[in-house]
């Protein structure tokens, strides 16, 4: 994100008739914070993005200029994405006469592949088969009434969700967190449910919208105490207060992200480096939340640090160390180290390209590149255009 930004929003508020006073107070953010925005010289992070266009009543794709659903059209995901809104749709309906399922271990089996594909950042891949298996699923577990089923299930809509929500989907995204928490509820997995609610407190910031994404968390972490004791609860526990510390930094609560980030630290060390519900949790992914909360609080530096001394391990999720070097891209961009930033961001695209291609904060890190070179060099020109971040 850039001066084009900052234009594009000034250009946007004098359409809505709107001072900047006004914008400053409905989107909780300071007046003279909106007019650097605007004159370029300050780069909102994504909850404040979210906000100004809730304040504009505009979508942030569109607030940002960049539409996702060309980029999805690219990539060939948009025609996945209606067969699966039309899987979500069965939950209620029982058993379909027409649908033979296979067995319990069968079904898990390909519910953890495709947890797997996503992990891999292979959302195409994911998409094309989640459908089906969700058909197949939801008749098993309404026949059999297995606890296992509908664990499977509630797996499967989080695939739905992940998909969803990596591709810009929100709607579908929030269906799909909807399904997760019923058939959670008939698994009588608290577990589960916190980490249902876990995303729907990252929608809420993604939305700009960190107080009610904040509340949603404090919730969660009393919905895993019922959770049976053991390695599931510590670790979306922790997660839950990762989740407090990110909605913390958006929302510019220093001394509360900090508060959150020592209590997941504390979990952290006691459980060490451990990935269980498809979830990475220990030392290393507090450390990368500890990052990013830094980022959104314009502390790039801190970011830097907290970077340089971690050390990704070969089993953390593709997509999650994908992130995280475009969020220390982000850092190096902002604190003046152009070619370090372009390379993470090579490196991100490398390991996860079409997460990457559709990420919001990896286009205005881009376009920030570009506009940081008076010429800027072929590969980063060809990375911009890649992104949809940059035209001739």
């Amino acid at each position: 994100m850039d001066e084009e930004f900052g234009k594009r929003l000034q250009r946007a508020r004098k359409l809505k008739h709107m001072t900047q006073g006004r914008l400053a107070n409905e989107a909780r953010v300071s007046t003279s914070y909106i007019g650097a925005i605007e004159r370029g010289a300050r780069v909102p992070g994504g909850g404040v993005v979210a906000a100004l266009a809730r304040a504009l009543g505009m979508s942030v794709p569109d607030l940002l200029g960049r539409p996702p659903v060309e980029d999805l059209r690219r990539d060939q995901l948009a025609a996945l994405v209606q067969p699966i809104r039309e899987a979500l749709d069965l939950y209620d309906l029982g058993a379909d006469p027409d649908v033979a399922p296979r067995g319990q271990d069968e079904l898990t089996a390909d519910t953890n592949r495709l947890c797997a594909l996503v992990r891999a950042s292979d959302l195409r891949a994911a998409a094309a088969e989640l459908p089906g298996l969700i058909v197949e699923t939801t008749t098993a577990a309404h026949t059999y009434q297995d606890r296992r089923l509908w664990q499977a299930l509630a797996m499967q809509y989080r695939t739905a969700y992940d998909v969803a929500s990596k591709t810009g989907y929100v709607d579908l995204a929030t269906l799909a967190l909807d399904r997760m928490g019923w058939a959670a509820e008939r698994a009588s997995d608290a577990a589960v449910a916190g980490l249902r609610m876990y995303n729907r407190a990252m929608i809420y910031l993604r939305s700009g919208q960190a107080r009610t994404g904040t509340r949603i968390a404090a919730l969660a972490r009393a919905t895993v105490e019922q959770a049976d004791p053991g390695l599931d609860r510590r670790a979306v526990t922790g997660q839950l207060y990762l989740a407090g510390a990110v909605l913390s930094a958006g929302a510019g609560q220093r001394d509360d992200a900090e508060e959150y980030l020592a209590a997941a630290d504390r979990i952290a060390v006691g459980l060490g480096e451990t990935t269980t519900l498809w979830m990475s949790f220990g030392p290393t992914n507090a450390s990368a939340h500890r990052a990013s909360c830094y980022v959104d609080q314009g502390m790039y530096q801190e970011a830097l640090e907290v970077a340089r001394r971690m050390e990704i391990p070969a089993t953390w999720a593709t997509s999650r160390a994908a992130h995280h070097h475009a969020e220390v891209a982000r850092a190096y961009l902002w604190s003046g180290q152009p070619e370090l930033a372009f390379g993470r961001l090579h490196t991100a695209r490398q390991l996860a390209p079409q997460q990457i291609r559709h990420s919001a904060k990896v286009k205005e890190a881009a376009a920030g590149l570009v506009r940081a070179h008076r010429r800027p060099p072929e590969a980063l020109v060809q990375f911009a255009k890649w992104v949809g971040a940059w035209s001739p």
